[in-house]
């Protein structure tokens, strides 16, 4: 019972030693013995995702994949719509950038594919 630790990606307290690595029965991470705050912050760090899982970076030219309404415009933005020059942030809106006929706002990547 001394090997159980704590699963990095769900806090579950019944981590297991298989003898090569550490496993959670919950959610099916694996992780390696004695290490999993490094690899926690490796796994986690920074990297965002498109729609496909594809990792986005700054600078990225993205596309719009479905209508996206917005808060006092009188029209959504289009699914099909390019954003160039993508800035990645931290927070619910992951993506700054700026739309043509919009200006400035914040998008979230699961709404956009990497172009």
């Amino acid at each position: 019972m001394s090997d159980q630790q704590p699963c990095p990606a769900c806090s579950s307290p019944y981590g297991y030693s298989d003898g090569t690595s550490m496993n959670c029965p919950e959610c099916g991470h694996t992780w390696a013995a004695g290490s999993e705050a490094d690899e926690d912050s490796a796994e986690t760090g920074d990297q965002i995702l498109d729609a496909n899982g594809n990792p986005l970076q700054n600078g990225d030219t993205v596309i719009v994949i479905k209508d996206l309404p917005v808060k006092g415009a009188p029209k959504p933005v289009k699914a099909g719509t390019k954003v160039k020059n993508i800035r990645l942030v931290d927070g619910d809106h992951d993506i700054s950038c700026r739309i043509d006929g919009f200006g400035k706002m914040g998008l979230k990547s699961q709404f956009v594919r990497k172009a």
